[in-house]
């Protein structure tokens, strides 16, 4: 039986969108945050014009749209009963982040809006959801042109009362949305710059390939073509993954107001099919990101790629004393981390990953850096959502691994799975290795051996 997390929602009021004094008022109503103080039913994050209103509107629509959206259904899956969690805004202290997830979990979005898209600084830092609701939608596509808008994230405390009405939802989130949120930053922090078009190119690629239908096998990839890219089936030098690339007409509504678009991949991808990828526009004063899973079919949270740091008990020590050391950082900075912490590089890393899977940490691909958040969900749950770390670590507690020199027989299933490492890492004889030969992390058999082994490794240290 799949895990469900319940996520419940409590608004003193609908987001809403209104006029005063010839502008624009929008309330985004918050719902449940952590900030440095701690938790926060209503958190108040900003309180101000701006800049660029229309842009960031749409912007907003397009994070809030990939949240409502399934972008694959697996075959006879006639109906899919799609429950949309709402987006998550992270003010940075400097700039205000919201975020979305697909409910596919194939499809990550997120909106910055950057210090000079803000006509004065947020009164905060912290996480929290918002509410966008149909209204609210309807409102915002119809924000044009140079006209003021006056946006509030959070309640105003002047008119809040004990006896106010509380609009609540309550949402089951799949759990593999959850553990989506978690692995795309890994991916992201895999990735590098592998091309970059100006606005126009941008809209000529995007609309070519965002009417495109990818099949479930079909490998795309865009390739330089004079000033812009182009779609091919063959990967070549500086080619970048374009999985389901009517994925990409998330970004359309934002191409009008793009500067240049910048596209991102693994620079030495391994294996032979397409990995992630992801796409960002650059907007005056501020950016959107999406990021698009290696297939359709393939969500970011059956990935694996935190299994192996998440197995390192020791990375968990160290994650706990990284976080008293956060306080919703735009850029995190790793030197001064691992100063204050007294910890190497290596380890303030790996006890990131371990954030990252609590939903602590978020990566920003322009910056290349990770930053702060607190994702409002119970970061308890993460093990339990991650199964084959989970019998990994009943195989090692049954004794059921033992070692034999450069070879390791694990007792699974009433039969020995034999792991053996070479140049280029462990290889299982399961079925489940057989099938994705490690391209989807770790098979429980692997990642028991190499809990194992740290294990032998701390004992002859």
């Amino acid at each position: 039986m799949a895990l469900e997390v319940q996520q419940v929602y409590r608004y003193s009021r609908p987001s809403s969108v209104g006029s005063a004094q010839g502008r624009t008022e929008v309330l985004l109503a918050t719902s449940g945050g952590s900030t440095p103080d701690g938790a926060v039913e209503h958190p108040q994050f900003f309180d101000g014009f701006l800049e660029h209103p229309e842009q960031s509107a749409t912007g907003l629509l397009a994070v809030a749209a990939v949240a409502r959206t399934r972008f694959y259904l697996p075959p006879g899956m006639v109906q899919a009963v799609l429950r949309a969690a709402d987006p998550v805004v992270t003010s940075n202290g400097d700039r205000l982040r919201f975020e979305s997830f697909s409910a596919c979990c194939g499809v990550y979005a997120r909106l910055d809006v950057l210090p000079d898209g803000l006509d004065r600084a947020p009164l905060g830092t912290g996480t929290t959801n918002v509410d966008v609701n149909p209204p609210l939608r309807a409102a915002l596509a119809k924000v044009a042109g140079t006209d003021p808008v006056h946006l509030r994230v959070g309640e105003d405390v002047t008119v809040t009362t004990l006896d106010e009405t509380v609009v609540e939802r309550k949402v089951e989130l799949p759990h593999r949305w959850v553990k989506g949120f978690a692995e795309v930053q890994q991916a992201c922090a895999g990735l590098s710059q592998q091309a970059e078009v100006s606005g126009q190119e941008a809209r000529r690629f995007v609309e070519s390939v965002s009417s495109a239908r990818g099949g479930r096998s079909a490998a795309t990839w865009a390739v330089p073509a004079g000033r812009g890219l182009r779609l091919t089936g063959r990967p070549g030098p500086g080619a970048v993954p374009v999985p389901g690339p009517d994925r990409l007409r998330v970004l359309r509504p934002l191409l009008r107001h793009a500067t240049s678009l910048r596209a991102y991949a693994q620079a030495d991808p391994s294996g032979a099919g397409p990995g992630a990828c992801a796409w960002e526009v650059e907007l005056r004063a501020g950016r959107a990101v999406v990021v698009l899973s290696p297939e359709p079919s393939r969500g970011f949270s059956g990935e694996g790629g935190l299994l192996y740091d998440l197995s390192d008990e020791t990375a968990a020590e160290d994650a706990r004393l990284l976080a008293a050391l956060l306080s919703f950082e735009p850029r995190l900075d790793l030197e001064r981390l691992a100063r204050d912490a007294g910890l190497p590089d290596r380890r303030v890393r790996r006890a990131l990953a371990h954030l990252g899977a609590a939903g602590r940490v978020g990566f920003d691909l322009h910056d290349g850096a990770y930053f702060h958040r607190e994702l409002p969900f119970d970061p308890t749950a993460f093990e339990a959502m991650n199964p084959r770390l989970r019998d990994a670590r009943q195989l090692v507690a049954e004794g059921a691994v033992r070692m034999d020199g450069g070879s390791a027989f694990v007792r699974s299933g009433g039969s020995d799975q034999v792991v053996r490492r070479d140049d280029e890492g462990d290889h299982c004889t399961c079925a489940w290795w057989g099938r994705h030969r490690g391209g989807r992390g770790p098979c429980k058999h692997v990642l028991a051996v190499h809990i194992v082994r740290a294990g032998l490794s701390d004992t002859v240290g």
